[in-house]
């Protein structure tokens, strides 16, 4: 930015009527760096960024060059939007993502994958770093979501609707995409990575759960718990993506283990097993037609 760049508030609420010329200013600019026409989009989370680093040819634009966005201030998020090849395939890159807890607007954590679409995007693929609700699941299991629980309380499709984008109440019976996520467990066999299949509960943060909320999580069928990915799953179901996900549990939830939760355990665990899953979602976005 500029000195004579307006200051960004990104607490501004953003209706979904208003994303459409938002889109339009955001696409303008990637269009200034880079022509390339993604198939797919990849959200990168906590500790998972290195897949980036395995781009072809790879465009890189700072969060803070594009309109409206403003840096990225989570731990272990670089906060740039790549464009280049994976396996082959055109795909858009998110190495890091805007979050609730940081104060940000829904309708600006979800402008990322709205402007996969915008930029000619046909899936989304999301990762997370996630806390185990579900006690088998080990720090360093991969979890591909097959559902998610919104417990947020919030949501960017509330406001007058954008029908250019997509219709006013979205179907979510399959929003994590079936057919993907068996391409995706179809990846892993022939890397040699095992995948567990769960669901994913969304909460804003930035805390880390209590171990009585750890217990009614699970009690309501939840198998690991965030503070992302559900406003980016409802935001592409409405803009017409196919989404297919998975989250890296870093640890077992509050209460587990008796130990305290730190951050430093997530990033840890991301350079653990973050070489898997980058060995999956290359395959899987190699063998996607």
């Amino acid at each position: 930015m500029s000195a004579e760049d307006p200051v960004i508030d990104p607490s501004t609420r953003i209706a979904p009527f208003q994303q459409p010329g938002r889109l339009d200013a955001l696409l303008a600019a990637v269009r200034a760096r880079s022509p390339l026409v993604p198939e797919v989009g990849i959200v990168l989370g906590s500790g998972l960024g290195g897949l980036a680093d395995d781009l072809e040819d790879p465009v890189a634009i700072p969060f803070a060059d594009l309109p409206g966005w403003p840096a990225a201030t989570a731990p272990g998020h670089a906060g740039r939007l790549l464009l280049g090849r994976l396996g082959g395939k055109p795909v858009v890159m998110l190495q890091g993502r805007f979050h609730l807890y940081e104060g940000n607007a829904p309708g600006l954590v979800v402008q990322p994958v709205l402007l996969f679409a915008r930029l000619g995007a046909r899936a989304v693929f999301l990762t997370n770093a996630a806390g185990g609700l579900d006690p088998t699941f080990g720090p360093g299991t991969l979890m591909v979501i097959r559902d998610h629980i919104n417990l947020t309380g919030l949501n960017s499709l509330i406001g007058p609707n954008a029908v250019s984008i997509g219709e006013r109440f979205p179907d979510l019976t399959e929003a994590w995409s079936p057919r993907l996520r068996v391409r995706l467990h179809a990846a892993a066999v022939a890397e040699g990575v095992t995948l567990a299949d769960g669901i994913y509960v969304g909460l804003t943060g930035p805390n880390y759960e209590t171990p009585a909320e750890v217990r009614m999580l699970a009690a309501l069928g939840g198998h690991a718990v965030g503070m992302s990915t559900v406003l980016e799953c409802i935001a592409a179901r409405w803009a017409g993506l196919e989404v297919v996900g998975v989250s890296l549990v870093t640890n077992a939830g509050a209460g587990y283990s008796g130990d305290p939760l730190t951050h430093e355990e997530v990033l840890a665990a991301g350079l653990e097993a973050g070489p898997h899953l980058a060995r999956v979602v290359r395959r899987f976005i190699a063998d996607l037609d």
